[in-house]
């Protein structure tokens, strides 16, 4: 593995900090991470809109998305990853097969995947030392981009990465290049059109199916090899790519009281997520002994994905 110069410096060390009340909402943190302006093509932050290649093959991307993610897709993917039947590896060996993609739903990335995951969990530990919880989360956070793998059957990106929403309910306007979603075939299908479709008022995220990728395979894998990380940390895997709730506040009609709370912890992760990622690299060897010791606090040796 490549071993490139220094740690970028993302701010001073703040003091340990519980959940934020109203302030989380800012992701206004005191002596900590400050965010850059633009990204790493000289743009805004998640611009879609900018005349580029590489906004055209992300704009392609999110076309082949809205249109295949159907709440029958969904079902399916969740059935046959659910299993957890492919592999036996470490969390560490997951990291490392990362190094061969790069994200095509990402407009601000386009280094290697492990780069944007040590630089996110070293921005967080920065700020929140002692919430070590939350720097292995920082880590793993993208770990079901495995699924790219042939190991896992090589999934298109479509179906892997990007921009994550509820199934089985209307597609909400906020979600990223929304026209593509008049040609997926529950647009017009009345079961799955309207405000709740199959869902509740309150119901919770747990009991809504959204689109398949990676943050929900990460989920299933964390959950079923019976990690020990808090709720926080599974619901922020889960829904860190869930941008329409954490940005735009759509679908929050779904949420239940956890939901709310745990949303508070994502809410300050999606910053570093987002904002952390940059040209200077980590110091691989350097930072990679602490990350060991958190994947074996937290997580089995093996685990099945």
């Amino acid at each position: 593995m490549t071993v490139i110069i220094e740690q970028p410096e993302f701010g001073a060390q703040a003091e340990n900090k519980k959940i934020p009340s109203s302030d989380a909402n800012e992701l206004v943190l005191d002596g900590g991470f400050v965010a850059p302006e633009t990204n790493s093509f000289g743009h805004t932050f998640r611009d879609y809109d900018a005349e580029s290649e590489r906004q055209k093959t992300v704009e392609e991307f999110y076309r082949m998305n809205h249109i295949n993610q159907s709440f029958g897709f969904v079902r399916k993917m969740r059935e046959e990853y659910g299993k957890l039947n492919r592999v036996e590896m470490s969390i560490w060996e997951c990291c490392e097969l990362l190094n061969e993609f790069v994200d095509e739903s990402d407009p601000d990335l386009d280094e290697p995947q492990i780069e944007h995951l040590l630089q996110t969990a070293e921005a967080i530990r920065k700020d929140y030392p002692n919430e070590d919880w939350l720097h292995l989360t920082g880590l793993i956070h993208d770990l079901g981009k495995v699924l790219l793998h042939p190991s896992f059957g090589a999934l298109p990106q479509w179906a892997v990465v990007g921009d994550t929403f509820p199934v089985g309910c209307a597609f909400d306007e906020s979600n990223v290049h929304y026209k593509y979603f008049k040609d997926n075939p529950d647009y017009n299908n009345p079961a799955y059109n309207t405000k709740y479709g199959v869902y509740s008022e309150g119901c919770g995220l747990d009991n809504v199916m959204m689109s398949w990728g990676h943050d929900d395979y990460m989920y299933l894998v964390a959950k079923e090899n019976k990690t020990t990380l808090p709720s926080a940390a599974l619901f922020i895997i889960r829904y860190h790519s869930f941008y329409p709730l954490h940005r735009c506040d759509a679908y929050k009609h779904l949420m239940n009281e956890e939901d709310v709370e745990n949303l508070k912890w994502l809410k300050i992760f999606n910053k570093y997520d987002l904002y952390s990622k940059s040209k200077v690299r980590i110091d691989v060897e350097k930072v990679k002994p602490y990350y060991l010791s958190l994947i074996e606090k937290y997580f089995p040796a093996k685990l099945r994905w």
